[in-house]
């Protein structure tokens, strides 16, 4: 079955929709008005710049284009990452540490994938390539920021109890190991729900799309399980990766909290 194109009317139907939700949370006055319009248009701006910039990347299959594609998405991904966290790790470090988790995530388990699971020839075909890590970065990126942000959070708020245990003789990572446990498992949370539900509850979006666009359905099934797969291993290690250099970075060699190292509101107000 031939894929059913859409009209700019009907896009501008669905947009109608948001704009009578951004009516609702201004007569709610939920504050969030401004937000949801901005937000879609910016989402729609991005979207159709990345469509020119895929049909052309599919069109030339260049391996530097490609690689120079995922480190567009690499950084970008890690600025997210930065922004959504109210009490952020000062500098380049922080910023660094949520890239350097997204990349040893996200792009091995990429790499395994092209190169092992699908085995597409060559491995970074961009029909492949770019979509896989793109739901990847995705998938991760938050994962790892709500990790960070409750990483940080919880430091500020247990700081006492935290330096009390140092205080005792504990090293830096007993003394902060009940924090750490808790923040992967916020990081983590998003995916295993998304596992629990998919199928049951929600129809996860590659799988849909790929139905939609005429491949068989238990192909799509396949494919759908395959990235849920990646997604939890990538989030996972993300994650982890993140945590761990973030608790490298907040204490320093003689294991002490130097919350001097984060930057926020809160921060400046003390």
């Amino acid at each position: 079955m031939d894929v059913i194109a859409l009209s700019a009317w009907d896009l501008g139907i669905a947009a109608a929709l948001v704009c009578v939700l951004s009516l609702l949370s201004l007569f709610l006055s939920l504050g969030l008005e401004w937000k949801i319009l901005i937000f879609s248009c910016r989402m729609t701006a991005q979207l159709l710049f990345i469509g020119i910039v895929l049909r052309f990347l599919f069109a030339s299959g260049s391996l530097p284009i490609v690689l120079l594609m995922a480190t567009v998405m690499l950084f970008a991904a890690g600025r997210e990452v930065l922004a959504r966290q109210n009490l952020r790790l000062k500098g380049i470090t922080g910023y660094a540490i949520g890239t350097g988790a997204m990349f040893v995530s996200s792009f091995s388990v990429s790499l395994i994938a092209l190169l092992v699971i699908i085995g597409v020839d060559p491995w970074y075909t961009p029909q492949y390539a770019i979509p896989l890590l793109g739901m990847l970065l995705g998938n991760t990126m938050t994962g790892v920021s709500l990790a960070l942000d409750r990483l940080t959070d919880q430091f500020y708020k247990e700081r006492g109890g935290v330096e009390q245990r140092l205080l005792l003789g504990q090293t830096w990572q007993e003394a902060s190991s009940d924090i750490r446990k808790e923040c992967m498992r916020t990081g983590m949370i998003p995916i295993i729900n998304s596992m629990a539900a998919a199928g049951l509850v929600s129809l996860p979006g590659m799988m849909t799309g790929q139905i939609l666009g005429g491949t068989p359905p238990m192909e799509a099934v396949k494919y759908q399980i395959l990235i849920i797969f990646l997604i939890a291993a990538g989030t996972g290690f993300g994650v982890i990766s993140a945590i761990w250099m973030s608790g490298h970075y907040l204490f320093d060699n003689r294991h002490r909290l130097c919350l001097e190292r984060l930057s926020g509101s809160r921060i400046r107000k003390r």
